[in-house]
């Protein structure tokens, strides 16, 4: 028996909750739960059981889950869930309330922080609570509440909750300030084997870590940050970061690689200089890789390159000024080339990240994007439509201006669970982004400038693994 029973609900094969995008990917990437793992901790810490299940991921079918639930007897069950997936999401806290009828049911994530109302009511009663924004801390109130006798008059004194009272009037508390992320415990990684997670990117096995929530962007696009981490900058003690990579190590010692899944890591030069200087003074060997933006510091780099980063996941959006203003991304094509420029010089391979959809973008603004991507040193890209969320800038622009696609949270993918455009533009509609999307990829890597590049790239058995395996994806895709 557990406390608290924390499910990722499964919805289909290869699905991936915790990435940005919630679909299944291209490239049926899956990332580790670090967010879901790290409120674990916080509960452990405190004195709960839990029990977690990482359901997409094991591909669960619906009795496997039941199963696991009738053995944990659960005080809570945490959901996390998505915007396509909602409604298969909240089916599981109907089919928790069925099979315990005395447990609580808790919703947390982006889409349920932002839509909080339209969640409650798709419920109709099995859900006794949802999480606005950052849920680590409400989750241990709640979890207090629920060991201690849960009764509803006493939800009103935990912040950032949304519920329904005893009359089904719609309750919203105040906000949570945001926390101190120096006061967090390591994620809770016990409970899933970092083999199961698989990106052709990264070296196998890997593993994620948040080294900060916030930041100080505006982009118009941006889900998480906005709604989960706030935009004001908190970024952690360096030297807990690189006590975070040693214990990683020491649960997992043949991890390869450390992704820094930090909405940017890079946007604190102290932060990155702080990072660097504890590995290096700690003489760690270990190999590791950032988002980042263009406007990065350039001068961090070379420090960078010496404390093990291998890999730069850089957000270059547009090849048109006008749609990076567009969007308020705040940088300048200047910055994406010097970048590029500067981390080809200096060895590490780049990931570039492009997308089509701002505002007022026509297929010749469209297509500058694709050249502007070929143009640029890059090994690896990644083409998509602006995913445009509830909860963000773009999702409220697109509603008032009729360009939004989608009348159902399902149609957030398609019909296969795949990434889908959602917008819809006089001058670029969601067809010509569809196929854009596509044509990107094509030119990119079909150039036989890239395909030497990439063949030159590859240096071991594991470089040749992971190639192959990204081709594949590719070609099914």
């Amino acid at each position: 028996m557990a406390d608290v029973f924390v499910l990722n609900p499964p919805v289909v094969q290869d699905f991936c909750r915790s990435a940005r995008w919630a679909a299944r990917s291209r490239g049926r990437v899956q990332r580790h739960p670090d967010w879901l793992l790290t409120a674990v901790a916080v509960l452990e810490e405190a004195g709960f059981t839990v029990d977690f299940l990482d359901g997409p991921v094991l591909n669960l079918e619906l009795q496997e889950v039941l199963s696991a639930l009738k053995k944990s007897r659960p005080n809570l069950v945490v959901l996390h869930t998505t915007t396509p997936s909602i409604d298969s999401d909240l089916s599981y806290a109907s089919l928790a309330k069925e099979l315990l009828p005395d447990c609580q049911t808790v919703a947390v994530g982006p889409h349920v922080t932002a839509e909080p109302d339209d969640t409650l009511k798709r419920a109709n009663g099995t859900l006794d609570v949802v999480i606005r924004g950052e849920y680590d801390y409400t989750l241990r109130e709640l979890a207090q509440l629920a060991s201690s006798g849960w009764a509803i008059w006493k939800l009103s004194e935990i912040e950032g909750i949304s519920y329904l009272d005893q009359a089904n009037k719609l309750v919203h508390t105040s906000s949570r300030p945001y926390l101190e992320v120096n006061s967090l415990p390591f994620p809770s990684w016990q409970h899933i084997d970092p083999k199961w997670y698989r990106d052709a990117g990264k070296r196998f096995p890997f593993i994620t870590l948040i080294s900060g929530r916030g930041c100080f962007g505006r982009c118009t696009f941006c889900r998480d940050v906005p709604l989960m981490e706030g935009k004001k900058l908190r970024m952690r003690d360096p030297t807990l970061v690189v006590d975070e990579i040693e214990y990683d190590f020491s649960l997992f010692p043949y991890l390869r690689e450390v992704m820094f899944e930090t909405d940017t890591f890079t946007a604190s030069p102290k932060h990155v200089e702080g990072v660097c200087k504890e590995i290096l003074e700690r003489n760690l060997k270990v190999t590791w890789s950032c988002n980042c933006r263009t406007d990065v510091d350039l001068k961090l780099l070379p420090l960078m390159k010496r404390a093990g980063c291998r890999m730069l996941m850089v957000g270059f959006e547009f090849g048109t000024q006008e749609a990076l203003d567009a969007v308020r991304k705040g940088t300048t094509l200047e910055q994406s080339v010097r970048l590029a420029k500067e981390a080809e010089r200096l060895g590490f391979t780049v990931h570039g990240c492009f997308m089509f959809g701002a505002p007022g973008e026509n297929m010749e603004s469209a297509l500058k994007t694709i050249e502007f991507a070929k143009s640029l040193p890059m090994d690896t890209v990644q083409f998509s439509g602006i995913c445009a969320y509830p909860g963000t800038e773009i999702y409220q622009q697109a509603r008032q201006n009729g360009s939004l696609v989608p009348e159902t949270w399902r149609e957030w993918v398609d019909e296969n669970w795949e990434q889908v455009t959602v917008l819809d533009y006089p001058g670029l509609n969601k067809e010509e982004i569809d196929q854009l999307i596509d044509r990107g990829l094509r030119e990119f890597y079909l150039r036989p400038s890239q395909m030497i590049r990439m063949a030159i790239g590859i240096r071991t058995q594991d470089d040749l693994r992971r190639k192959l395996y990204g081709f594949k994806m590719f070609i099914q895709g």
